[in-house]
């Protein structure tokens, strides 16, 4: 039995849930940004059913706000903070991670580019080829590299509104109903193929998270870098005890 993951959403409720099964969704990867993974994991848990299932990540923000890349890491066994160097995200993703997958690769400033996969080829379990915030030339690139350096692929909504879940998935011939089995399938390099809507509403909804994007990248990050205090995933907070100040940007 085949089963359809959305790699990547950010937001998760009851309407988000529904839509999911309704556009037939098995798996939700869900990864807020800026929460810890304790109140990831408690919320993907509450989500969860016998028709879904939600797998809580992270996706580590590491680097300064002018030279930012973005990591997901999946069944992470240690908390892992925002705000520190690649190196150090990578370190703790092998260390911690289930599997660690690059989104939107060589995208905007906040992505891996071909020499950062390259560097670790090793750590990295999956490379993201479409989502509903990338221009064709970023679909093109990605799907370059994967071809280049030979990392598997995967896709995903990459919601950020409510409406755009489950317009992307990826889809495994297998079936999935845990997320070591996801994990599994993942780092074994399971056959899988990179599936998404099609017409007006689909352009539509990726017109939409485009627009979010500029919003996303301007007044609401400055409010919580400068504004808002400590963030719960800030290197300094106490749950990480210290543990990553050699390698915390800020």
């Amino acid at each position: 039995m085949a089963t359809r993951v959305d790699f990547h959403v950010k937001v998760l409720n009851d309407r988000v849930v529904r839509l999911a099964k309704a556009r037939g969704i098995d798996v939700l990867v869900y990864a807020p940004h800026f929460t810890r993974v304790t109140t990831i994991e408690a919320r993907a848990k509450r989500y969860s059913d016998d028709d879904l299932l939600v797998v809580p990540a992270r996706e580590i923000f590491t680097g300064t706000w002018r030279n930012r890349k973005h990591v997901l890491g999946i069944g992470l066994t240690e908390p892992i903070p925002d705000f520190i160097s690649l190196s150090g995200a990578m370190d703790a993703l092998e260390r911690s991670a289930g599997a660690t997958l690059v989104p939107h690769p060589d995208f905007l400033t906040v992505s891996l580019d071909e020499d950062d996969l390259k560097r670790y080829d090793g750590i990295v379990d999956a490379l993201e080829v479409y989502n509903p915030k990338h221009l064709s030339r970023h679909n093109d690139v990605a799907r370059q590299l994967v071809d280049e350096i030979g990392i598997p692929a995967f896709g995903s909504s990459y919601a950020h509104l409510e409406r755009t879940v489950g317009e992307v998935w990826t889809e495994f011939d297998r079936t999935i109903s845990s997320t070591e089995e996801l994990l599994d399938a993942i780092v074994s390099e399971a056959d899988r193929r990179v599936e998404r809507r099609t017409g007006l509403g689909h352009r539509t909804r990726c017109a939409l998270e485009k627009g979010h994007l500029g919003y996303e990248n301007t007044w609401k990050k400055i409010d919580r870098l400068l504004l808002s205090g400590l963030e719960p995933t800030h290197p300094d907070h106490i749950a990480y005890d210290g543990a990553f100040d050699d390698v915390s940007v800020y």
